[in-house]
């Protein structure tokens, strides 16, 4: 393995709200002068940062979160709102917000667990679900919260099914960089 291989575990979009995304996303690059701007095929929902991970400790999650998500099923999901993390006046980084879900909430605590459980050390700062967009925000001027209002593409909530979650790793200097390691599929509601 790589020195600078990441993993990670995060629920995956669905294809068709990656292709949304896209457009949104080439929609708001104009109004908003950010540095780096997300592939929309490397669009996802972190739930749990592994960092360089040893094989038999991935091995051990896998297993664990296996048989976690075998109890759930698929939920609906709704993305709302824009977001940023970091200094108001300039971000690092900018997030479509998604509606507060349980299952959501359910599934990441599964995850995060089962992670802990096989000797992982994670991000202790409480769950805050977004999918980022953007990375460093590089305007001239400084940063405006109001044009989180202004450019919002979600005026109608863009709902989707979550219906897996996936462990990726990630490639560095490559572009989309987030490659599908293992799957983890959430089960049909009858």
């Amino acid at each position: 393995m790589g020195q600078h291989t990441h993993y990670f575990y995060a629920l995956e979009l669905p294809g068709e709200i990656k292709d949304i995304l896209k457009g949104t996303i080439h929609s708001m690059q104009e109004k908003m002068p950010f540095k780096t701007w997300v592939h929309p095929q490397d669009l996802h929902i972190t739930l749990a940062f592994l960092g360089n991970a040893p094989e038999a400790k991935i091995h051990a999650a896998n297993e664990r979160i296996e048989a976690a998500l075998n109890k759930r099923t698929t939920f609906k999901m709704e993305i709302d709102h824009l977001g940023i993390f970091g200094r108001k006046d300039s971000p690092r980084i900018f997030w479509a917000g998604l509606e507060k879900s349980a299952e959501l909430k359910e599934v990441r605590n599964d995850v995060f667990s089962a992670c802990m459980a096989s000797g992982f050390t994670l991000e202790t700062r409480p769950f805050s679900p977004h999918i980022t967009i953007a990375r460093k925000w590089d305007g001239e001027e400084a940063f405006k919260a109001d044009l989180l209002k202004a450019v919002n593409p979600f005026k109608k909530e863009l709902t989707f099914h979550a219906e897996r979650v996936v462990l990726y790793k990630t490639h560095l200097g490559k572009s989309p960089k987030y490659e599908s390691i293992t799957l983890f599929p959430l089960a049909s509601r009858s």
